[in-house]
């Protein structure tokens, strides 16, 4: 007698990789979490640099990560290039080996130089893989294995126009379940923040020298004109230098219990949520996590990133009519004043902003990615 495997007792193996910045990295772990609960998932693994971000994250998940060596590329071509080469070369050999380890039943990468080894072992080894690109440009991952992902996921409409994909879904950014599960009441009991008008400054999860440089400048006339409360977020290598300058400029901010400065906010959905007006840099997944949170924005992009996608986001969401953008190069601390003040005394364009912001989420992106990644596993 013949014995039939029964399809639906198949159990799979997942490997969800991206890392350096939150940008990558927790778009792969809300998808990668998701995967957890189907029930025909076997495992998931997190593959990424140990010295990043990325390997906390992923641990605090309860995912089992693999550790790949990958930094990323030099602009320039010189001997660091060529090391940099060997380095990637290294890296994608052991990519192989935990494919051969493991044999994952498909590859889910957000690209990013960190998820380079793995999206390119999975080429040459046939493994099936999808990919998902947070920004309105394309990295240069996406691009290179964008033909043959078996499904390329993108956050922005613009996106499509730089990968060469005959299944291109647009599915938005997926969303941490946490910044569905609070409202702004309670986000801000939990904080003991008062019910007033409420400002977050951040930088994105590296921070940002020049929106901590430009607020420092600004807190002790802001809090003089305005009955408001500022959360920020200085990025943890930007932390020391920050309270540095204010003790020269706001020496009693310490005794504000409407300023709130940390370095870092492992649950960044309360702060965000508590808030009405967030100042910002335009990665995606803050753009997506600002929109989520009903927030009026003021975009200050990065002027290094990459494709200087940071400008293209930004740039979007202005003219969907859902943020206020504010060039890197213009942003001293008068136009920061300019523009804050602009929000915080017309309502009535910081609520459009907030509609405009909400309109934009789209809140089945890690559900849409989870089918399309089963979808391609019957391919």
């Amino acid at each position: 007698m013949t014995e039939h495997t029964n399809e639906n007792d198949k159990k799979y193996t997942y490997f969800v990789t991206g890392g350096g910045t939150g940008g990558h990295i927790y778009p792969a772990v809300a998808v990668g979490f998701a995967l957890q609960k189907e029930p025909d998932t076997d495992k998931v693994y997190y593959v990424g640099n140990s010295n990043n971000l990325e390997k906390k994250i992923a641990e605090d998940k309860v995912f089992d990560f693999l550790d790949v060596d990958v930094t990323g590329m030099p602009h320039l071509m010189s001997f660091d290039f060529l090391k940099w080469v060997f380095k990637l070369s290294i890296a994608t050999a052991k990519s192989i080996g935990y494919i051969f380890k493991y044999k994952p039943s498909l590859v889910f990468g957000t690209g990013g130089y960190v998820s380079a080894p793995m999206l390119f072992a999975s080429v040459l080894t046939g493994t099936p893989f999808v990919i998902h690109e947070c920004d309105a440009i394309p990295g240069k991952v996406s691009k290179l294995v964008a033909p043959y992902a078996k499904v390329v996921s993108v956050a922005f409409e613009s996106a499509q126009e730089g990968l060469k994909s005959k299944n291109i879904k647009v599915n938005g950014n997926p969303i941490r379940e946490e910044f569905l599960s609070i409202d702004r009441y309670n986000a801000r009991q939990i904080w003991k923040l008062k019910d007033r008008l409420t400002i977050m400054v951040m930088g994105g999860s590296q921070g940002a020298k020049k929106l901590n440089t430009v607020l420092v400048q600004c807190l002790k006339p802001l809090f003089k004109k305005y009955d408001i409360q500022i959360i920020h977020q200085t990025g943890l290598k930007n932390y020391d230098e920050t309270v540095k300058e204010l003790k020269k400029v706001y020496p009693n901010y310490t005794e504000n219990s409407q300023y709130i400065i940390r370095p870092y906010f492992k649950k960044m959905y309360l702060p965000m949520i508590a808030s009405d007006i967030a100042v910002s840099r335009a990665g995606s997944l803050s753009i997506s996590e600002i929109c989520v949170s009903g927030l009026a924005s003021i975009l200050i992009p990065y002027p290094y990133a990459a494709a200087d996608h940071q400008r293209k986001n930004a740039k979007e969401m202005e003219e969907l009519g859902a943020s206020i953008y504010l060039d890197d190069s213009q942003c001293t601390a008068e136009a920061f004043m300019e523009k804050l003040e602009g929000l915080i005394n017309d309502t009535q364009k910081m609520i459009e902003l907030q509609n405009n912001a909400k309109k934009l989420v789209k809140y089945n992106a890690t559900k849409d990615i989870v089918e399309q990644i089963k979808g391609a596993l019957k391919k």
